[in-house]
């Protein structure tokens, strides 16, 4: 077994945006603990996108 990690799709900066604002809404802006590390990883995420240029909407 191979010890290098699929390679992970990169999604927009928009697209994640979508996301998160769509988690606000969902929690009506009350986020339990798992949440937050949804809200973290989207953020996360979406910091990445940014960073490399990856800001249009696929």
């Amino acid at each position: 077994m191979s010890a290098i990690p699929a390679p992970r799709t990169v999604r927009s900066a928009d697209v994640v945006n979508e996301q998160i604002r769509d988690l606000w809404a969902r929690t009506d802006g009350r986020l339990n603990p798992e949440d937050r590390a949804e809200y973290e990883s989207l953020v996360t995420e979406w910091a990445s996108a940014v960073g490399s240029g990856v800001a249009q909407r696929v």
